[in-house]
């Protein structure tokens, strides 16, 4: 799980400041997330399980009082003792402890994908914090840049060369981008409450995010090789080897069992007779021997193992399936992401040409605030797009780590 861990934050992570953090944030995760302690926990009851079944059948004792006191040669008996004990045939216990041992490792498996997917939605929580910051403080440069603009037209308006309108339109424009900060702040704490109790922590904690993620200079190399080893698929192995130690088990069960037994009756001696037996207790050791003669339910059993070990097969085929189509989407959204960032970063620079250009006409007299506000808001368009692809490259490579790592 730490090689994972620090695959993750090796590549995605571009800034030393960025991989102490998120570094820091995901190992707390790891070691206070109650869904992980829950599996641990699992594993742990499972494991157990492995001592419970190293058992053998309660020995049996039994006493009885013999209300009419039967009559033998020797004499009247009085009471009788008995013990007996079941023993499994060969292997039997050896085969229990296999089968509990196989459903112990299946359990395990569990821990290690919850690991995977706890390490994934840390790291996509953070990736939206850090989105959301970012695009609150794009937000309130476009408000202070409006702010500047709107001394403009009010000078403009002075002198004759602007109307009362394009003031109002600018503040309406002020208005709007702060409605959409608060809007971004609430979703902010939103999702910092989502983040802290992936840390099993208060959710008003504040959380640190990056201040600046830039889109790589190149993807990071895909071994979607691995994507068979990945414990999702693996978990189905250990699921098929569980079921093939049941039916050795099964077959196990099948057997004999041999039991072992002895017997105590107490005598008393006859008054009347002198003889060297007399009031001779009787002891007697016994052998039994239980056979399934009615073995339909071995039989039903082992086909239903059969059935099973069918069926965990095309689970793992229909889970592979989904997993290769995941990370294929995964891979094309990041290609998306890179190029949706490429697209945005041209369009900016040339709409800040287009700002620079109209700002300048501004000492000639002739500057149009109403296409200063709609560069503005291309500018604004492009800035939050340039973001959200960033942050979109970056989750679609947690997914894809969580894939092939």
């Amino acid at each position: 799980m730490k090689r994972i861990i620090f695959t993750i934050i090796g590549i995605l992570a571009f800034g030393l400041l960025h991989a102490q953090d998120l570094e820091k944030f995901i190992d707390e995760a790891l070691a206070n997330n109650p869904e992980i302690q829950k599996f641990e926990l699992q594993y742990n009851i499972a494991s157990e399980r492995v001592n419970e079944v190293n058992t053998i059948p309660n020995t049996e004792f039994g006493v009885g009082y013999f209300v009419s006191e039967p009559e033998t040669r020797t004499g009247a008996q009085r009471f009788k003792v008995s013990a007996k004990q079941m023993l499994p045939w060969f292997g039997n216990i050896t085969a229990r402890e296999n089968y509990m041992s196989s459903m112990a490792d299946a359990r395990y498996e569990d821990i290690v994908i919850a690991k995977r997917k706890l390490v994934a939605s840390v790291s996509r929580s953070y990736y939206n914090l850090y989105a959301n910051k970012a695009k609150q403080e794009v937000l309130t440069e476009n408000v202070k840049l409006l702010e500047t603009y709107e001394t403009l037209a009010l000078t403009s308006v002075e002198v004759g060369k602007a109307s009362a309108v394009d003031v109002l339109r600018l503040q309406i424009r002020q208005n709007d981008l702060e409605r959409l900060n608060q809007v971004l702040i609430q979703q902010f704490l939103a999702e910092q409450a989502a983040f802290n109790k992936l840390l099993n922590r208060d959710k008003d904690i504040v959380v640190n995010v990056i201040q600046e993620l830039s889109m790589p200079s190149e993807d990071f190399e895909i071994n979607d090789e691995n994507l068979v080893l990945h414990p999702e698929l693996l978990k189905y192995d250990k699921l098929f080897q569980s079921v093939e130690q049941s039916e050795l088990l099964n077959q196990k069960e099948s057997s004999p069992m041999v039991g072992f037994g002895l017997d105590y009756i107490s005598v008393e001696k006859r008054p009347d007779m002198s003889f060297s037996d007399n009031g001779k207790d009787i002891v007697m050791p016994m052998v039994s021997l239980s056979i399934p003669i009615f073995n339909n339910k071995y039989k039903s059993e082992t086909r239903q193992n059969e059935l099973r070990q069918q069926e965990i097969i095309v689970q793992k085929q229909e889970r592979l399936n989904n997993l290769e189509t995941l990370l294929e989407k995964a891979i094309n959204d990041r290609i998306s992401s890179r190029i949706s960032h490429t697209t945005q970063t041209k369009n900016l620079k040339q709409a800040k040409d287009a700002e620079d250009i109209l700002i300048r006409s501004y000492e000639t007299g002739t500057i149009d605030f109403n296409d200063v506000l709609d560069i503005r808001e291309l500018q604004l368009k492009f800035q939050l797009n340039q973001i959200e692809s960033v942050k979109n490259y970056f989750i679609q490579s947690t997914v894809i780590n969580y894939l092939t790592n």
